[in-house]
């Protein structure tokens, strides 16, 4: 890092099965402790750390949201090895953030989607309708891998003094036809709808709220689930 202003830190595992808990925990808090260390050590002036939206505890069928749409001040119970190591990389930021007084900005990301993944959902729903939803739900929540790195490249120079943690997400949700409501109403009829008009003027708005995002940032997600079906289907 000698020579570097900034730091994007995207480095971990992704609590997949042949990945043991502890390592994990080592490689996604020990590496990023280091990545921490270092960045001090070096003069650096800002970090961008890039953690999930599995630290919420409410994606891969974890628990039922306490409501809904998501947004950044939603309780975090993060339960799986995974959940548990962003969530408490995210406390390790905004603390070290406070001791050295250097800015860090956290981004939770959904699934992080190429223009290969949109094909190769639309084929497995084709295929099986249920994926939408079966085994577990995700909200139809996603991000352009292109409007995520658009928005690491605007966290380098976001007007950020100390520590943030924000939702990034694209504009709308993946769908087989049902509204954003509709499919709340379906698949969680208990959790709280706090969603306001901007659902009836956008019936497929994502669920995961980034108005902080947008506005922190200045940035803008510009690819979406419905252009992609409608550029496919001309």
């Amino acid at each position: 890092m000698q020579g570097c202003e900034a730091v994007i830190h995207l480095a971990a595992l992704l609590g997949l099965r042949n990945e043991s808990p502890h390592e994990i925990m080592h490689v996604n808090l020990h590496g990023t402790w280091n990545v921490l260390t270092a960045a001090a050590d070096a003069g650096v002036k800002r970090v961008i750390y890039m953690s999930s939206v599995d630290a919420l505890g409410v994606f891969k069928g974890e628990r039922k949201p306490a409501y809904l749409p998501l947004d950044d001040v939603h309780p975090c119970h993060p339960g799986t090895p995974y959940g548990i190591s962003k969530w408490l990389a995210e406390e390790m930021c905004r603390l070290w953030s406070k001791r050295t007084a250097i800015p860090v900005i956290c981004l939770r990301p959904p699934g992080v989607w190429t223009t290969d993944t949109y094909y190769r959902i639309q084929a497995a729903r084709q295929k099986r309708p249920s994926y939408e939803w079966d085994p577990y739900w995700e909200y139809g929540a996603f991000i352009d891998v292109r409007d995520l790195a658009e928005a690491s490249i605007r966290a380098l120079t976001a007007r950020v003094q100390d520590f943030v943690c924000v939702l990034v997400a694209t504009a709308d949700i993946t769908t087989s036809g049902k509204s954003s409501k509709e499919l709340v109403a379906w698949l969680h009829p208990d959790v709280e709808w706090r969603g306001g008009a901007e659902y009836e003027q956008e019936p497929y708005r994502s669920l995961i709220s980034t108005d902080n995002a947008r506005r922190i940032l200045e940035w803008e997600p510009r690819y979406t689930w419905r252009a992609f079906v409608e550029n496919k289907s001309r």
